[in-house]
């Protein structure tokens, strides 16, 4: 007789392990797009300023991006050891281009008829950017925070071989005891951590722009 593919005993036994891998897992990446935001607004905000700047941003963002987790990782790995750092540092730099571009690209997508009726009501610079063009930017912004969140699900697991890797470090263990269970449920957990990341963020989108719901 076949054994199961998931030894349900062990996954009971291992339920406090599983939360608090589940719980990491979120917070790093929680955390990682949260300063990749903080990063990239004023990345994308100048880009779009001095136009000059708009090419080497995204030339310096796209080297970032491209180059792979575990090279990145490794040439981390002198300068901030096996820490959290580390992990957090590749885990940001993967959502830059992404953020960047799309809110570029939301704010590009402004009517210029709506900026001057704007102007045109007195609100410039800050209070325009902030009242007007961030609010009819926000399904472009959102776009690219849900598909830099779940990248940076995804890429979260491939942390754990530095030891920071969340859900990660069940597949791993899997792998190194060629013993699916602890495999299975945490790229399973993953999974179901986009998908309901991705919805949730959706979600928020309706509710912060219900106009464009409408349109839609």
């Amino acid at each position: 007789m076949e054994e199961p593919w998931v030894d349900w005993d062990w996954v009971a036994d291992h339920r406090e392990l599983i939360w608090d891998l589940f719980r990491s897992h979120v917070e790093l990446t929680v955390v990682a797009v949260v300063i990749g935001l903080a990063l990239s607004f004023p990345l994308a905000l100048a880009a779009r300023r001095w136009r000059l700047l708009y090419g080497p941003v995204l030339s310096a963002t796209g080297v970032l991006y491209a180059i792979p987790s575990l090279a990145l990782f490794a040439l981390l790995l002198p300068w901030t050891g096996l820490t959290r750092t580390t992990a957090l540092i590749g885990l940001v730099s993967y959502t830059l281009l992404i953020l960047v571009r799309n809110i570029v690209a939301g704010l590009d997508g402004v009517a210029p008829e709506v900026r001057e009726a704007a102007t045109a009501m007195g609100m410039r610079g800050p209070l325009r950017l902030v009242s007007v063009e961030l609010p009819l930017a926000l399904p472009a912004v959102v776009a690219g925070i849900r598909l830099a969140t779940v990248t940076t699900i995804g890429l979260v697991t491939v942390a754990a071989l530095i030891g920071h890797g969340g859900l990660g470090q069940l597949i791993l263990d899997g792998l190194n005891r060629s013993f699916p269970t602890p495999l299975i449920v945490g790229s399973a957990l993953s999974v179901a951590l986009a998908a309901v990341a991705d919805v949730a963020l959706v979600g928020a989108q309706r509710l912060l722009s219900p106009w464009a719901t409408r349109d839609r």
